[in-house]
């Protein structure tokens, strides 16, 4: 049987995982780890899925989530050494503690707030837990995170200490890295980084702190990062399906995605010159970070079900709820695509995109695999 008669058979939207192009993303980034002599540490938040992170880690390597449900569904299956890299909420502390008494695990925790600090060390001291914290800094993202050389650090520090946790290191992510249009603007970012976290962690040091873990990344920074003295850790997450938003940003070629949404021809609008798939906002995600670099990516461009070759350069124009809108210049596309036949839209992000999915349809060799499943909510 032909892929093409077997996809047929999927009822859509289906979100398909290609397990060879998979297995060469994750060999590649962990290549560039082993040449720095960094650990790998890989952030599930895109596929979170037990069989990619076995894939990345193996049943029991170092993992990064998004979610306390990632935690205790990583933590079930398994894993050990994982860093929760989010800020830490107090009202999750009482969860975190549950999560490591039940499993062993321990759950590196984030915070760059005297406030939580002081939050965790009165849990501790009522519910005798331990907690491992890194502290945040802002290399530039002006997201979360506190300047390398704060003085607020050193008093997040001492206020985690004082109430019992331990100050296992340093963290920060590079996202800016996405809004960098050359190499050269990614290189000197990942240096950027890369000195504002050691700083921040020779000055905790400095203070009497263990502060062991140097953690940083981002999927452009890891990729393009020259020199990562003093870093004991990088985290990637995208890198694994890759997506047009990297694509477009010279991160990865086509033929490196890895995850695709399989979408059917529902309709032909002849008046508007525009033909309707059954993949709209839901199924895609209304993400168009792509066009900044790839003006006409639109909500994902369009390639063929089979050999996921790209079509002519169409791509979904517009989408409404389970509606997607592709525009053609020619009437013969009607023939080409009538109602019924699929095609495969390549996502612009594929964190977003993922996440409406239970789990994924893979792809091996050429031909339909098993399913894997997805660990999505909070």
């Amino acid at each position: 049987m032909s892929l093409r008669t077997a996809l047929a058979d999927l009822e859509t939207p289906c979100l398909l995982l290609d397990k060879g192009k998979l297995q060469s993303n994750l060999a590649r980034f962990q290549a560039i780890a082993d040449s720095h002599n960094v650990m790998l540490r890989p952030h599930l938040k895109t596929l979170k899925s037990v069989e990619a992170a076995r894939m990345a880690v193996g049943a029991d390597g170092a993992i990064t989530v998004s979610t306390l449900a990632e935690a205790e569904a990583f933590a079930a299956a398994g894993y050990r050494d994982i860093l929760y890299g989010v800020g830490m909420a107090p009202n999750k502390l009482a969860r975190v503690h549950r999560i490591q008494q039940e499993s062993g695990a321990r759950i590196l925790l984030v915070t760059d707030s005297t406030v939580l600090a002081e939050a965790a060390g009165a849990f501790t001291k009522t519910q005798g837990a331990h907690f491992h914290f890194l502290l945040e800094i802002d290399c530039g993202d002006k997201r979360g995170g506190l300047p390398a050389n704060s003085p607020h650090l050193l008093a997040v520090a001492e206020a985690l200490r004082s109430g019992g946790a331990t100050v296992a290191g340093v963290l920060s992510h590079a996202g800016h890295s996405y809004g960098a249009s050359e190499r050269a603007q990614v290189e000197a970012i990942a240096e950027e980084e890369r000195t504002s976290a050691v700083l921040a962690a020779d000055r905790l040091r400095a203070s009497g702190h263990a502060a062991g873990i140097v953690s940083i990344g981002s999927t452009p920074t890891v990729a393009y990062a020259k020199d990562l003295t003093g870093v004991t850790e990088v985290r990637a997450g995208v890198y694994m399906p890759f997506d047009l938003d990297q694509m477009s940003r010279g991160l990865c070629s086509h033929d490196d995605l890895a995850l695709s949404v399989l979408t059917t021809v529902i309709g032909h609008n002849r008046e508007a010159m525009r033909i309707l798939v059954d993949a709209g906002g839901l199924a895609l995600s209304k993400d168009i970070s792509a066009q900044a670099f790839m003006p006409g990516a639109g909500y994902g461009l369009v390639a063929d079900a089979e050999t996921l070759a790209p079509l002519d350069g169409l791509a979904v124009n517009a989408a409404s709820q389970e509606h997607g809108k592709i525009d053609v210049a020619d009437a013969a596309w009607f023939q080409k695509l009538p109602v019924g036949a699929q095609v495969r839209v390549l996502p612009n992000h594929a964190c977003f995109t993922a996440a409406a999915y239970p789990g994924y349809q893979l792809l091996e060799d050429g031909a339909l695999g098993g399913r894997w499943s997805r660990v999505n909510g909070w």
